[in-house]
This record gives C-alpha cells, structure tokens and sequence, in this order.
C-alpha cells in the first residue's frame, strides 16, 4: 500500500504544510480530514499525520470531530510520522500541544512512530510534544519562524523517507 498524509487546518497554514510535506517527499496522497472519512486511514500501511494546536493546547476543530472515530482505528503494524503547527511566543505554555495528543493516543497502538526532531532552536515553557528531550515529530511555528519551515520540512522530510515510503 501506499502512503498517505491525513491533516486538519483551520487557517490554511496546515494545509500549506501539508502539501509541502507531500511535495518533498513525492508519491503520497494527501488528505483533509474537513472533507475525508477518517477510516481512510485504513487503506494505508504508512501515514503522515498532522495539524495545528488552538486555543490552550488543542485539537482543532476537524481533528476534534474524527477524534474518537480515529481512536477506534487499528494503527496496529502501521508506520505513522506526525507534524504540529504551533506558536511558541504566544502559547509557550502549550506549545504544540495537539502534536502532543496525536501522539499519546498512536504511541499506545503498536504503530511504529518515525520522525522525531531536535527542540534546538525553539523556545518555549512546556509542551506535550516534547516527550524525553525531543519533538515526536516535525514542528513548525508559522507565526514566528516561518523563514525556518522549508529548510525544517526538507530535513524531515529526508529523515523519514526510507521509514514513510
């Protein structure tokens, strides 16, 4: 099977990730859960997951809707990549915070979880992303580094090719 991209956006930052995501890496399809039955997950083997946090620490609103739909999916034997948007000056409190809640719910699934990332060069005071010193996948903050994302996306991108592909 091939692989698939999976995102929820609010704003369109997200969205514009999420093809940038899908561009660097090429061959994978790509999916907004506005508009995409979560059980489309199904179909995969490997899965990018993604989206930004709002308020203090959530989910947004598309990701919130398929949220319990998404726990009840078998992640079982599925390689599965995650990227959050977050704003680390605003909300240093929470940053990333919904990276965070993907991935508690996947780590307990049996999925193989690829692509964490360094939290060098990010300042903030907590976040549920950050598990054991490092992101659990690629963080983008488009409010405040967005002259970092390409060179962060392109990075990522090449770390999990051979694991996502």
């Amino acid at each position: 099977m091939a692989t698939a991209l999976f995102y929820a956006s609010s704003t369109g930052n997200s969205e514009e990730i999420a093809e940038k995501i899908a561009n660097e890496l090429g061959g994978i399809e790509v999916f907004d859960l506005s508009d995409t039955d979560i059980n489309k997950i199904n179909e995969y083997d490997k899965v990018i997951l993604g989206g930004s946090t709002w308020g203090e620490g959530e989910l947004n609103d598309d990701w919130d809707e398929v949220w319990d739909a998404f726990n009840a999916i078998n992640l079982d034997d599925k390689t599965v990549a995650l990227f959050g948007l977050g704003d680390q000056d605003g909300y240093p409190d929470d940053f990333c915070n919904a990276l965070g809640l993907i991935y508690e719910h996947v780590s307990t699934t049996g999925a193989t979880i690829v692509g964490s990332t360094s939290i060098d060069g990010y300042e903030y005071d907590d976040s549920k992303a950050e598990v054991d010193g490092k992101f659990v996948g690629l963080v983008i903050d488009e409010d405040n580094q967005d002259d970092l994302t390409d060179d962060r996306i392109k990075a990522w991108a090449e770390d999990i090719k051979s694991d996502i592909l």
